[in-house]
C-alpha cells in the first residue's frame, strides 16, 4: 500500500526544524535583553544608551571559544594582547559621553554627534557608537584588529542604520585622526597622561572620556570637558571618576 504523498507546505516546515541551530542560542535578542536588563539594574545608563546594547549582537565580536561569555559582564581576550571590555564598563563611559553638556541643543535631545573613538579593537563599542553618533572616526594601531572589526562592521551595517563610519590604521596617541574636531573622545587604552593631541581634537562643549594611570593606585576614569572660561579664552575641565582596569597606551603601528 503506497504511503500518499505530504504537503509541500508540511515537508517545507519540517525541513526547517531539522536546520542547526545557529550562535548557540546566543542570536536569540532575549540574551542580550537579559545582560541589557542587568545595566538597567545597576543604573549605569539610560535608554538613549542601553538601546545600542539592545540591538548589538556582541557574541559576533569574540572569538568562538568565548561566545558562551558573550553576555556576562566580564572582558574578554581578543587576540594580540587586547580585551573586549566589560559591558558595564562600556556603557558607564558612553553614558558620561552621553551626559556632556554640548549634547543638549535648544532643549532637544540629539545623538553623540562627531566622534573620535581610540582603539577599536575588535570593534562592538565602535558598533554602539555607530548607532548613537551622527559620525565616526576610529583608529587602531593593529592592523589584525582593525581588519577584522572592518569585516565585522561592513557585515552589521547591513542589518542595523549605523551612522556614517571612518576606521583608521594609525597610532591613536598622535595627531591628525581624521577630519577633527569631535564633539567626543572615547579611548579604550589609558597611558599616564591625557595625550595633548586628544584634547587639541576635542571641540568647544565637546567631552573625552579615557583611562589614565594614577600611580599606585592604578587608572582611573577620567572626564574632560572643554568649556569657555570667564575670560572667554576655551579650558579643560577634568573630573576624575571611579577606577578601571584598560590595557595601557602604546605607540607605533603593527602590520
Amino acid at each position: 500500500m503506497l504511503r500518499p504523498q505530504r504537503l509541500l507546505h508540511e515537508a517545507t516546515r519540517d525541513s526547517a526544524r531539522l536546520r542547526p541551530p545557529s550562535g548557540i542560542g546566543l542570536d536569540s535578542p532575549g540574551v542580550r535583553m537579559r545582560m541589557v536588563e542587568r545595566l538597567r539594574q545597576l543604573k549605569l545608563a539610560d535608554d538613549f544608551v542601553l538601546s545600542a546594547f539592545e540591538r548589538v549582537p556582541r557574541h559576533r565580536f569574540v572569538d568562538s571559544a568565548f561566545v558562551p561569555q558573550a553576555y556576562e559582564d566580564t572582558s574578554l581576550p581578543i587576540g594580540h594582547g587586547q580585551t573586549i571590555s566589560k559591558p558595564s564598563v562600556v556603557a558607564r563611559m558612553l553614558q558620561l559621553l552621553a551626559e556632556a553638556p554640548g549634547r543638549l541643543r535648544g532643549g532637544a535631545e540629539v545623538r553623540l554627534g562627531r566622534v573620535l573613538e581610540i582603539g577599536t579593537g575588535c570593534g562592538y563599542q565602535a558598533a554602539l557608537l555607530a548607532l548613537l553618533s551622527e559620525r565616526l572616526t576610529s583608529v587602531e594601531r593593529i592592523a589584525a584588529l582593525h581588519h577584522g572589526a572592518q569585516a565585522r562592521l561592513s557585515a552589521l551595517k547591513s542589518e542595523l542604520p549605523l551612522c556614517s563610519f571612518q576606521l583608521l590604521l594609525a597610532d591613536g596617541s598622535l595627531g591628525r585622526l581624521g577630519v577633527g574636531p569631535y564633539d567626543a573622545i572615547i579611548a579604550a587604552a589609558g597611558g599616564e597622561a591625557i595625550p595633548e593631541a586628544w584634547l587639541q581634537h576635542l571641540a568647544p562643549g565637546g567631552r573625552l572620556v579615557a583611562p589614565v594611570a594614577r600611580g599606585a593606585g592604578g587608572q582611573r576614569l577620567m572626564v574632560v570637558d572643554r568649556v569657555r572660561g570667564a575670560e572667554g579664552p576655551q579650558e579643560w575641565r577634568l573630573t576624575e571618576c571611579e577606577g578601571v582596569s584598560f590595557v595601557p597606551l602604546k605607540s607605533g603601528v603593527l602590520v
